[in-house]
This record gives structure tokens, sequence and C-alpha cells, in this order.
């Protein structure tokens, strides 16, 4: 481990050099790609050399113990001793999760698409308690959220919705959202206080840059049509929706929600590219998958991932078993609980993976 820690470290320095070079200061593609590594190492170098000065500290006050020293001094030391000691084990178990390997998305913004499933007015309105839930999450953790289309029901849920999380590190906590998530509760159109069940699905996508994904103008057919409201009718006389279809994978695109047809396409691009890395993205995974189950948050689409029980205010995660009787609070956007045991139980099965010389 101190061997690529202190590699970590001579690579961290070399780039505080390379920053500092003209050529790559005048290099706005080397500058940014230079800067961006060296924000990524930063916690990690940080974390070592605190971890060297705290170790020395140790080490000289252990020498101090095999010197003459009066009780109280002694006394002092020993306790120093082991302040440090405990100091040098919590560095220690950081440091093993910082070298842990890292999603390459983590870092980028998300686009979330929640859809009402099983369960017709009932599951729309539960995608819209999921919207809402996400959205309080992602104010409390100061991303912004945009909504890029929307289709609404008439009960005031939501068949789908399509909104895009702006924020650093926005997926490597939402992406442990991909799947079905399911409801129990007694809806207010049941006169007979029966619990019904409803499933909602979310799709969670990093967003992508153009040069991340290979798209060619020649392979997109784009057409043009005028927006419609609830039930169909039309709502401009403009043709301003767009529909995107991506021919060699057959992923499609609509977009309606602004009045502008360039605006409409420059946010369909957008889902169009995160929703065809995405495809590559799952189909090299269930390769994977093939030979070795995959780290938690990151199975497939269609499996359960999350009941919300109302009658017993009881949210379960069935990927690892937790369950919070705090239903009221998460779904005001009070999601740290689950997320941080998710990402607990990924390193956990990441260090386990490289303790077996499998990653």
């Amino acid at each position: 481990m101190f061997d690529r820690l202190q590699a970590v470290e001579d690579r961290y320095d070399k780039l505080n050099e390379l920053l500092s070079d003209p050529e790559i200061v005048n290099d706005t593609t080397k500058l940014r790609e230079y800067s961006k590594e060296q924000s990524d190492l930063s916690e990690t170098v940080e974390t070592y050399r605190r971890y060297k000065e705290v170790f020395e500290q140790h080490k000289d006050a252990k020498e101090m113990l095999n010197e003459k020293l009066d009780a109280d001094m002694r006394e002092m030391v020993k306790e120093e001793v082991s302040e440090l000691s405990d100091e040098i084990e919590a560095l220690e178990e950081k440091l093993h999760v910082l070298l842990l390997p890292k999603n390459p998305n983590d870092d980028k913004n998300v686009i979330m698409e929640v859809r009402g499933a099983a369960g017709g007015d009932e599951a729309a309105l539960f995608a819209g308690d999921l919207y809402r839930m996400y959205s309080r999450y992602a104010e409390s953790q100061g991303w912004k959220i945009e909504v890029m289309d929307a289709s609404t029901t008439g009960v005031g849920g939501y068949k789908e919705i399509t909104f895009m999380i702006n924020g650093t590190g926005a997926y490597s906590k939402m992406k442990y959202e991909n799947g079905a998530h399911r409801v129990q509760r007694v809806p207010e159109t049941e006169s007979g206080g029966r619990i019904h069940t409803s499933t909602a699905t979310v799709a969670c996508l990093p967003e992508v840059e153009d040069v991340e994904v290979d798209i060619h103008e020649k392979d997109i057919r784009v057409d043009t049509f005028a927006s419609s409201g609830p039930g169909g009718q039309s709502v401009n006389t403009t043709m301003s929706a767009v529909r995107l279809t991506h021919v060699p994978t057959g992923v499609v695109v609509s977009m309606q929600d602004e009045k502008s047809q360039i605006k409409n396409k420059e946010k369909a691009m957008k889902i169009l590219r995160a929703r065809i890395y995405d495809k590559f993205e799952q189909e090299a995974r269930a390769e994977y998958d093939a030979v070795r189950k995959s780290a938690v948050g990151t199975g497939d689409r269609s499996e359960r991932i999350r009941t919300y029980n109302f009658p017993q205010n009881r949210v379960t995660d069935h990927r690892i078993g937790l369950t919070i009787q705090k239903l009221d609070q998460i779904l005001q956007g009070k999601m740290d609980e689950i997320i941080e045991a998710l990402i607990l139980e990924e390193q956990s099965a990441k260090m386990e993976a490289m303790n077996n010389g499998e990653a």
C-alpha cells in the first residue's frame, strides 16, 4: 500500500510542476486534464502526508518512554502515544478507502429518469414523491435541479419525469437509485382502507461529454412536431418539439419542454448521449456480471431495490438488508443514512475484491 501511496504523492508533485509550465498553462485541454487529476489526488496526498507526520510523532513519543521521566511526564507521553496510535489506525483505514478504484463517472452531473410503473395513478403519484425526495436531497447537498421533460397525470403525479442534477459528486451518490422502487400504502381513492402495492422505476445516468461517446450526425434521425399537452391537445402551433432516433442502437429521445426547437434539440442530445453511453455500459457490465456478481448499486435496472411502507413508516433497502423507521424524513430528502450505508457496502465489497486479487 505504501509503495502505491508514494507513487501517488510523486505524481501529485509532478502535476504541480506541469501546472506551472507555460506550455501547459496555454494548452486549455491539458490544463483542464492535469488540474482535474491533481484535484482527484489531493485528498489522498494530504492524508498520506498527515499519516507520515503522525507516524514520526508516534515514533518519537515511544522513544521518549525509554528515557528517564518523572511519573507525570511518563503518563503524559503514554497518553500521547495512545492518541497517536488511534489516529494512525484511523488514517490507515482512510488511506485503504482512498486507494480503492473509483468510478470514472462519480464526479459527473446526473440525468435522472423517474417513471410510474405498475399501479396506474398510484404509481404516478409515487413517481412524484420520488422526484420531490431527490429534489430535496439535491438541495441539501447544494446541487441544482433542472427539469428537462415531464409527463403529468390528472391526479398530480408523473407518468415520467426527466431532470438533471448539477453538482460535484452527484453521480457518486445518486447512482445507487437505479432500479425498481416499491410503495405500500392506502391510496387516497381507496374507500376500503386496503393497502395497495405500486412501483416506479428510476434510471440514473451520468452526463456525458461529446468526446466520451462516438455519435455521428448521419446516425441520428431528427423528427419535429407540435408540442402537446395533457390529453394530447396541441399547445404550440410551431414545430418546436423534437424526436431524436439513434439508428444504430434504436435509442429514442423526445423533447417538448421548451418553446424553442433549438433548445429542445440541445436537451434531447444530452439525454441521447447519456442513454447511449449507459446502453454500452450496461452491455459491458452484463458481460462482467456473468463472471462475477457486480458491486451494490450497479445491478439490473429491473431489480426491486427498495420498499417504502407507509403504514409502518418504514423504508427497506433490499440490497443490503437495511431497514429504517424514518419514511417521513426520507421522503423529505434526508437520505444520508441510506446512501452512506450503500457507499460503505460498496467500499467493503471493493476491498474484499482487492484482497482476493480480483481488482
